[in-house]
């Protein structure tokens, strides 16, 4: 989207100390699995802590996570999913549109409008993959806010959005727009 981000100078310690505490040479984190039967009582928040050593903590295997997914039932030879989304209770997935405005202006000149969009949508395949391709204004679904007056009477608009729209796995309409 061409947007950019300064860190906050005090974020980067938090990094470095993460950094720090990861190194090789250090054992790896150990994960917690809960030891007593689930009550009310046991549902209290608990603190998040790292712990180097100690407690009743069992250590994952290293690479676990790599592993998981690598060697798994979970991809196939080439790294990607294995699992077929293409039957209808997967519609969730393939009902995700994204609308990317670059920019669409519309303003009048000395003896005409003149008006420019470039507006592309994304959505995904069968199988989950995205794709792009180029769109319209006129595309735009009607949750869309802000270009509801372009090709009328050229009223000066100048707009920049990411628009999402989706259905739930019930059928449900949920949308987001951030304008940039």
């Amino acid at each position: 989207m061409g947007a950019s981000f300064n860190v906050d100078p005090s974020e980067l310690n938090r990094a470095r100390f993460f950094d720090i505490l990861m190194q090789d040479s250090a054992p790896p984190p150990l994960q917690s699995f809960p030891s007593a039967p689930l009550t009310d009582a046991a549902l209290k928040p608990q603190p998040a802590v790292l712990r180097q050593s100690g407690g009743a903590a069992r250590r994952l295997p290293e690479g676990f996570a790599l592993h998981f997914v690598q060697e798994g039932e979970y991809s196939d030879d080439n790294g990607t999913a294995d699992i077929d989304i293409s039957g209808s209770e997967f519609d969730f997935v393939r009902s995700i549109r994204v609308f990317n405005v670059t920019y669409a202006r519309q303003r009048e000149t000395r003896d005409d409008c003149s008006r420019m969009a470039n507006v592309r949508m994304g959505s995904y395949g069968t199988q989950g993959d995205f794709y792009w391709r180029n769109s319209s204004v006129g595309a735009l679904p009607e949750a869309h806010t802000g270009m509801e007056r372009f090709g009328e009477n050229c009223p000066g608009i100048w707009h920049r959005s990411v628009f999402v729209e989706w259905r739930d796995y019930q059928g449900n309409y949920g949308f987001e727009q951030v304008n940039y």
